[in-house]
């Protein structure tokens, strides 16, 4: 069997991949099981070489990369190359891996007795990652996992796996040793089949809430390290000082990659007086937001990856229409030929309702209006979410008695994406995360690696 891809913008059909069968995902893990003793034999310094060549030639195919993201995912061109320079950002950091692995010593810690603790890696390891960063999130996982000296399988989305094909391809060109990095591509029982494998020892998923729980639950119980990344309800909070400096950030939060990113921000809070002209400033602002193909260099805002997912954003729209919610911007027909949705924004939105508490990952924002900057950060730590969340103001007390209480995983300080670097972890708390370490950075470094002790006494 195969899967087909279409361009979400037109229908156009873009290619297909082979669905894997239980044995291919058997022959392939068990060919990553054989590659893993000679692989994690190569000194670090030498798998770090790999990875700098791998570094420059993702560069050198950027804009094809970027390409492919934008025609098998729907966001702009634009997005695409950020996209792709974020991921190629986590292969240079990979790049570091011989320090990054560096352990701990101490003489003498009893009499003629000395210890040392090293990094050594796991085996093999899976990669199930989504459809709304085809080439970033991969490269989150698979130039550290190698750098760290194990082997990889990757399965990406089945909505978006031609970049997947890309990034194994350039891999092969730069000459990585066979079987350590592999990509199988499936739905479900391809990811359930490789989480169940007796020879993977650790699973990176990225995904929504209720997937990886699911899938933190399965890799536990079939005693794997798990690091499962789930959903968001990012709340961007707007101070009557901040009105001005956040009208475009928060518009490229909500409906940058038409709004399908874990980091979007979803639910504006204004406080005080901040409301009305937060409303109009952002009215004004969708107004000049050109739809179209993302491949168009002149659009603002693609589709959403399919029109199953065009009908689940726009059945959040009509029900919060339904509930009598203050409908602003957007909320009607969109170009037709592909899954389009106009810019939404509903006020004074209940903060208890659908709108405000769920993730619709689409281009919806709510806007929901707060007296005081306390009651603000107590709407927002209400959430079962907990990935992002940002403010905006001049006031440096305020900025920080935010940062200090907000309950995220990464903070914003008139920042619209708080999105870390690939030498920081990427991640949340609460319902965001399932699993003890985050997304590239030395959380990673540690995923992707065990500890190990020696100690030693040596006879005179």
């Amino acid at each position: 069997m195969k899967l087909t891809v279409h361009d979400p913008a037109t229908g156009e059909c873009l290619g297909d991949v082979p669905t894997a069968t239980p044995t291919d995902v058997d022959r392939v893990v068990a060919v990553a099981a054989a590659a893993y003793p000679g692989w994690s034999a190569v000194p670090v310094v030498e798998r770090a070489r790999l990875m700098f060549r791998y570094a420059d030639a993702l560069e050198r195919a950027h804009e094809e990369l970027a390409i492919s993201v934008s025609r098998e995912n729907g966001k702009t061109i634009a997005d695409a190359r950020a996209e792709v320079r974020r991921g190629i950002e986590a292969v240079e950091f990979a790049c570091g891996m011989p320090t990054l692995m560096m352990g701990d010593a101490l003489a003498d810690i009893a009499r003629g007795v000395d210890c040392a603790s090293f990094r050594a890696p796991l085996g093999v390891c899976v990669g199930i990652t989504p459809f709304n960063f085809p080439a970033m999130i991969p490269l989150w996982m698979i130039p550290i996992a190698l750098a760290a000296g194990n082997t990889f399988v990757l399965k990406p989305s089945p909505q978006t796996p031609l970049t997947a094909e890309i990034l194994a391809r350039i891999a092969r060109e730069c000459r990585f040793p066979a079987g350590i990095l592999n990509v199988v591509h499936g739905g479900i029982e391809v990811s359930e089949a490789l989480i169940d494998h007796p020879q993977v020892a650790a699973v990176s998923f990225v995904g929504s809430t209720p997937v990886a729980r699911a899938v933190q639950q399965r890799a536990v119980a079939a005693h794997k390290r798990v690091q499962a990344l789930g959903g968001a309800k990012n709340f961007l909070i707007v101070m009557p000082d901040g009105v001005d400096a956040s009208i475009d950030a928060i518009v490229a939060s909500a409906f940058g990659g038409a709004g399908q990113r874990c980091l979007a921000g979803s639910v504006a809070i204004a406080v005080g007086d901040a409301g009305d002209r937060l409303a109009a400033g952002l009215v004004a602002a969708v107004a000049q937001l050109r739809l179209g193909p993302g491949v168009d260099e002149a659009t603002d805002m693609g589709p959403v990856v399919s029109a199953a997912a065009r009908a689940r954003v726009a059945g959040y729209v009509e029900r919060a229409r339904a509930a009598g919610a203050s409908l602003i911007a957007g909320g009607d027909d969109a170009p037709t030929g592909g899954a389009f949705l106009r810019p939404t924004i509903f006020d004074r939105v209940d903060p208890v309702s659908e709108l405000a508490t769920e993730e619709i990952f689409g281009p919806v924002l709510a806007i929901v209006r707060v007296a005081t900057l306390e009651d603000a950060i107590a709407l927002a730590n209400a959430s079962r979410y907990g990935n992002a969340s940002s403010i905006f103001t001049r006031s440096g007390g305020a900025a920080r008695t935010f940062a200090r209480a907000i309950d995220v995983g990464m903070i914003g300080v008139n920042i619209g994406v708080a999105a870390p670097m690939a030498f920081f972890p990427f991640g949340g708390v609460k319902e965001s995360i399932f699993g003890d370490l985050r997304a590239h950075g030395r959380d990673a470094v540690a995923f992707y690696t065990q500890q190990r002790v020696v100690i030693s006494r040596w006879p005179s």
